[in-house]
Parts: structure tokens; C-alpha cells; sequence
């Protein structure tokens, strides 16, 4: 039962954040106790097994004892793209996180959903810093910065100096670009064993090896102007949820039942006394 209640509450955190740009799904597995061989001591009720030669006795069956949770592991499969025409949204088109900048150091993300912060930066909708391959904030103006597909961000450099300038979409030609920054896409040797620490975001840890750079053909693409839904299925984990449902009232069930006859044998033997 207690296994059950560990899968509820993955399958109930997946549906939770079914809307959460950049979310991966949890799975739960499970691991079974050993199994308990079960002997015949009486045999047909003729032949007695001496006592110490429980070896002796034939084996009738098995008997489970329960399973345990071993794990909850993310699946980092690729969400579904969809198209916003804003600037700020940016998706990643395969495997790789954007980095960004925390007051506890770096942490790593799916979730495109950009802002223009405080001092022109490109930040989170927390307000971290999205960095670049320069290893600093990218500072950008609003209208006046492209991200192609390769994740280089390119600005207006007639519009660059003037920090009090606003720039309009329709006056900005781009006849004159340069390339400020590109954006840092990590990727990791063990991505499952990340850390989940909310809003879409990760920590490395141990077992899944240090931050690596991606570069050439093992960049994602990336794609402004879109964003990557959650790769939560509603509908199958409606079904799973179910499921649950239904084995933890099945195991429930089977306790009282167990709880019922034992009462009754003890019953029986008080009154044989």
C-alpha cells in the first residue's frame, strides 16, 4: 500500500504540472521482497518430516512478501513545440537545458519562457540571468535581438549603444547585425540522476556527471518564438491514476479480510480454552 500511495503521488505531481512549459513526466519502479518457499510438513498425512530436515520437505509453492519503491526517475523525451510569435519564448528542438544563474550557482532548464529583466538582461520568469557561451548574462534590448537556430543571438548594432533607446519593430531594418552572444546548451552523461529543484529547473549531481558544453551537430536546435509543453499525456495518466486507485483499495481489501480471520482464529482458540 505504501508503494501505491509513492506511485499516487508521482502520477498526481504529473498532472499538476501538465501546463508547466519545459516539464518531464516522473515514473515510479518497484522492487519485490524476497519470495518465501512454501514446504508441506505433513506429507498426504502419512509420512512425518523429522524435525531439522525442513530441507526434506516438498516445495508446494511460493509466497510474495510485498514490493517497495526502488525509484522515481524523470523522462526527459521531447515535448511538443507550439508557436507564440513572442521573441522572449525560446525552445530547445532535442536533447540539451539552457543554463541560467541562481543565488545558489548554476542550474539548468527546459523552460524558455524569457523576460527582459532589470538592467536589459534575458532572465527566467523567476529572474535568473540566462546565460551565455561568454559565461555572462546576455543583455539585450527589446525589439533589437534575433536567435537563430543555433542559438547565437544577433542585435542591431546601430541601436547597441544607447541603453535609454527604445527601439520599435517596424523601424529596426537590420541592416547593420552583429553577433553578441550565443546561448549555453548543456547536456550531461547521466541526465536521469538530476535533481529536480521546481519551476522546470535542475541540479547536477554526482551520479550524473558535470555539465558538458554541446557544440556542432550535438546542439539542439532552437527555436524562437515557440515553447515546449510538458511531456505529460493527460489521458494515460488519468488511467494510471485509476489503476492506483484501484490496487490500493484491492490491497485494502485483502488487509481486512486477513485482519477478519485472524480475529475469528483467535476467537476459536480462546474459546477451546
Amino acid at each position: 500500500m505504501k508503494a501505491e500511495q509513492n506511485r499516487m503521488d508521482v502520477v498526481s505531481n504529473n498532472l499538476a504540472n501538465v501546463d508547466l512549459t519545459g516539464f518531464k513526466s516522473d515514473t515510479v519502479s518497484f522492487k519485490a521482497f524476497p519470495e518465501l518457499l512454501i514446504r508441506r510438513f505433513d506429507d498426504d498425512g502419512l509420512r512425518k518430516i523429522p524435525m531439522g530436515s525442513v530441507d526434506c520437505a516438498p516445495v508446494v509453492g511460493k509466497l510474495g512478501t510485498g514490493v517497495e519503491t526502488n525509484e522515481a526517475y524523470t523522462h526527459f523525451s521531447q515535448g511538443s513545440l507550439k508557436p507564440t510569435e513572442n521573441d522572449f519564448d525560446v525552445a530547445l528542438n532535442g536533447k540539451g537545458f539552457f543554463v541560467v544563474m541562481t543565488p545558489y550557482g548554476e542550474r539548468y532548464t527546459r523552460n524558455g519562457t524569457f523576460l527582459l529583466g532589470p538592467e536589459s538582461l534575458l532572465v527566467t520568469k523567476e529572474g535568473f540571468p540566462v546565460l551565455g557561451d561568454s559565461g555572462e548574462p546576455i543583455k539585450i534590448k527589446a525589439n533589437n535581438f534575433v536567435i537563430d537556430q543555433d542559438g547565437k543571438v544577433m542585435i542591431n548594432r546601430r541601436f547597441q549603444d544607447n541603453d535609454e533607446r527604445l527601439v520599435s519593430q517596424s523601424e529596426n531594418e537590420w541592416e547593420d547585425t552583429i553577433q553578441l552572444d550565443r546561448l549555453r546548451i548543456v547536456d550531461f552523461p547521466r541526465e536521469r540522476y538530476l535533481e529536480k529543484q521546481g519551476s522546470s529547473m535542475w541540479k547536477e549531481t554526482e551520479d550524473s556527471g558535470p555539465a558538458l558544453d554541446l557544440g556542432g551537430a550535438k546542439r539542439p536546435r532552437v527555436l524562437q518564438g515557440y515553447l515546449e509543453a510538458a511531456n505529460v499525456n493527460p489521458v494515460s495518466e488519468m488511467v494510471r491514476m485509476i489503476e492506483v486507485n484501484r490496487a490500493y483499495e484491492a490491497n485494502q481489501k485483502s488487509v481486512q479480510t486477513h485482519d477478519s480471520l485472524l480475529g475469528r482464529l483467535l476467537n476459536d482458540v480462546m474459546r477451546l480454552q
